[in-house]
């Protein structure tokens, strides 16, 4: 079964990715480890994560005008997609295949954030960046 474990390899130097990566990494650890019974909690709060983590990534993409957000953004839908096909399957009792889900989300998780979101995090360091008071980290001032 493939695992992931948070390391500096994940790092973006992008604090707003880099806190809701170090949170996925935890919630998808606690799924992979977790009983049967747990295991559909576990994997919709999973879920709850990455529909959150996702939907701000994307405001980022589109508020910024982001030049590969079309591509970034379709990755997002089918991942979430399979995690929500996951949550139904695991409350249905269907154990198995949502843990071979974690696995391969675990493999995904890693090329994702060393390639798509990395440029990401780049695109977003350019931009004004978080600032204080900033719930998502774009710089919402209209063109005057």
């Amino acid at each position: 079964m493939e695992t992931v474990e948070w390391s500096e390899a994940l790092l973006l130097d992008f604090a707003p990715m880099d806190t809701a990566h170090r949170t996925l990494v935890d919630l998808l650890a606690q799924a992979q480890s977790a009983t049967d019974e747990a295991l559909p909690t576990a994997w919709a709060a999973l879920l709850a994560h990455m529909e959150e983590e996702f939907a701000e990534e994307d405001r980022w993409m589109r508020a910024t005008r982001f030049a590969s957000a079309s591509n970034h953004l379709l990755q997002h839908h089918v991942v979430l997609n399979l995690l929500r096909e996951g949550a139904a399957m695991a409350r249905g009792g269907q154990l198995a295949p949502v843990r071979e889900m974690a696995s391969e989300l675990a493999a995904w998780f890693i090329k994702h954030t060393q390639s798509m979101d990395a440029a990401l995090a780049l695109h977003m360091r350019r931009q004004d960046g978080p600032r204080s008071g900033q719930r998502d980290g774009v710089n919402h001032v209209k063109p005057g």
